[in-house]
């Protein structure tokens, strides 16, 4: 499936306009509408005159984003050049999470991209607290998350963490062979070894993900040290100058595991390149 429809949300600042800018390189010779979203939020309003001021503040608070979006589409247009590109901007009232929900089923979007603020504290060392509020909330749609104001570099290879418990169908995996495909990267398949022997499941799950790479020009790698999983994962990429890492969950239970563990609290590689999250659809 190739990536047509493309939601970047947007708060004005520098990493949300480098993400957009930063996927714009990334589909650079497809022709796909990249969706600008901003949502505000209801403003807590003083009882003694909430009906007027309220609709006052929220009314210029619309204008506001519209104009900016204005102004992001224009500069977005100038720095890119690509007469290929189709932008729609798109200003909404709620919080980030409805806002980019509504939007997905509304315009069809196939990817979400967000610009990734991580912060010192815990699992947000890791990814930023949008990042891991939307990826805990959108589960039918793949999330590019890209890590502040990092400058654009070509694709090369694209780390395919993975258990081969789920997350090996076509469905699941469209819009990382879509991205590869595009780039020319290859893909680097690093198994998560949690026990000695793989189940049938696992097997079987390992031969489809073959399946679906054959196009694809793809290797294979396993952690066996599963301890320490994190850093043997923040090896490989150093190692391999690997240029997005890629993983799927199901139901969040990959996910928050792997976020959970206090090891992945002393890693910073992640934030360095850009995070392709994608939820488990078979």
């Amino acid at each position: 499936m190739k990536i047509k429809n493309i939601l970047v949300a947007t708060d004005f600042s520098n990493e949300a306009y480098n993400a957009l800018f930063y996927v714009t390189q990334i589909f650079a010779s497809t022709a796909c509408t990249f969706h600008i979203v901003h949502a505000f939020d209801d403003i807590v309003l003083s009882a003694k005159n909430a009906l007027f001021t309220g609709q006052k503040e929220m009314d210029d608070l619309q204008n506001l984003s519209e104009e900016n979006l204005t102004k992001t589409v224009h500069k977005i247009v100038l720095d890119t050049g690509n007469k290929i590109y189709k932008f729609n901007t798109i200003s909404s009232k709620g919080s980030l999470t409805t806002v980019i929900s509504q939007t997905i089923d509304s315009h069809d979007i196939e990817l979400v991209v967000l610009g990734n603020k991580g912060k010192t504290g815990a699992k947000e060392l890791f990814m930023g607290s949008n990042t891991v509020q939307v990826a805990n909330t959108i589960t039918k749609c793949p999330i590019l998350a890209i890590p502040q104001e990092i400058a654009f570099k070509p694709i090369k290879e694209i780390a395919f963490v993975t258990d081969y418990k789920k997350g090996c169908t076509k469905s699941t995996l469209s819009s990382l062979l879509n991205i590869a495909t595009l780039t020319d990267a290859s893909i680097a398949v690093l198994h998560i070894n949690e026990e000695e022997i793989m189940t049938s499941k696992q097997v079987s799950n390992q031969k489809l993900l073959d399946k679906c790479l054959q196009q694809t020009p793809h290797s294979y790698d396993e952690i066996w040290n599963y301890a320490d999983k994190a850093n043997v994962i923040q090896d490989f990429i150093v190692e391999r100058e690997i240029s997005m890492l890629a993983m799927a969950y199901h139901r969040r239970k990959f996910f928050e595991r792997f976020l959970h563990e206090p090891v992945i609290m002393d890693l910073s590689i992640y934030a360095t390149i850009p995070f392709l999250i994608l939820p488990v659809l078979d």
